[in-house]
């Protein structure tokens, strides 16, 4: 076995995966996968753009939603390159520095869309439980204060996950399990001693999704609290109602990441494909769907939609 270490002069190059096993059938299967990416760049690039030119959408439910769809925007982005290259073109070539660098931006966002869930999730709290104050507390200020400390926290958590992952090194094999650079994948190929970097990663992962999911779980026993206090039923389903649109995205963000992580650590016997495949679809699903949600729930959003395309029509 020989050893690969990447401060030496020679690049160290990695090997991404399409489908394992399956082989023959990923040009087929990057059909779906290009049409789902297709759906996540064009949702929510709508969604921003109708909550920037729309009037009426200039307030903080909807500034949260816009910072929801650049999270899911960037996350499409960041693997769309590498996945469709190699189903395409089998461009699995990789270097470490492009690696880590798309690792440092995949995490990031995922840690970002969980920010800005819960950021979400304090919206609807404030907006229930306290709606007279809503607007002196939600203030643009503030709303841009809660943006920049997600930022800052994703920044946090990532860049010493990055800096120990430089300095590892690598043995001979070099073949990654997924179509893009995935942190836990990176480091168990390894020749040195990764320990330090497992706990870093538990640690980013637990000081965003798992600080993130409990307080959001926690804002809606205090909302539920709130709501059940309303005295006619109409008021109750009109408050319930606001919340359908949140708990939705909460729900296809948490449960495919829980999913993954069950998959990753219990599913050993699994076919490797599956591995693959799970991991395509927590990517893909927060990004496809929530534009889809919030357009068919939100009132708002979806009249602002029509009333674009409608418009890009008359133009036409």
């Amino acid at each position: 076995m020989w050893v690969l270490n990447n401060t030496s002069a020679q690049p160290l190059t990695f090997l991404l995966t399409g489908i394992p096993g399956l082989r023959a059938a990923q040009i087929w299967v990057s059909i779906p996968v290009c049409l789902l990416y297709a759906v996540a760049l064009s949702g929510n690039s709508m969604i921003l753009f109708v909550v920037l030119r729309e009037q009426s959408l200039h307030e903080p439910m909807y500034y949260f939603l816009s910072m929801l769809s650049a999270t899911d925007l960037s996350l499409s982005l960041c693997t769309l390159s590498t996945t469709l290259g190699v189903f395409w073109f089998e461009a699995r070539e990789i270097n470490l520095n492009a690696c880590i660098a798309q690792m440092f931006f995949l995490h990031g966002f995922t840690f970002m869309e969980s920010g800005v869930l819960l950021a979400m999730a304090f919206d609807r709290f404030v907006a229930i439980c306290d709606p007279l104050r809503y607007t002196s507390i939600l203030t643009n200020a503030r709303i841009t204060q809660i943006g920049m400390s997600m930022l800052t926290r994703n920044v946090a958590v990532m860049l010493p996950v990055v800096l120990f992952v430089k300095r590892l090194s690598f043995c001979s094999s070099t073949v990654l399990s997924h179509s893009y650079c995935y942190h836990v994948d990176l480091i168990q190929l390894s020749c040195t001693d990764n320990r330090i970097n497992s706990i870093l990663g538990l640690f980013a992962l637990f000081s965003t999704t798992g600080f993130d999911c409990p307080c959001i779980l926690l804002s809606y026993v205090l909302i539920i609290r709130s709501v059940l206090s309303i005295a006619s039923i109409e008021g109750r389903q009109k408050a319930f109602n606001t919340c359908i649109s949140h708990i939705s995205a909460v729900a296809i963000f948490y449960i495919p990441l829980i999913s993954l992580s069950l998959v990753h650590r219990y599913g050993h016997s699994a076919p490797p494909f599956v591995h693959t495949i799970m991991a395509n679809i927590f990517l893909l699903i927060p990004p496809v769907l929530n534009p889809i949600i919030y357009s068919v729930k939100t009132k708002q959003i979806q009249k602002a939609v029509i009333k674009v395309l409608i418009q890009k029509q008359l133009q036409i």
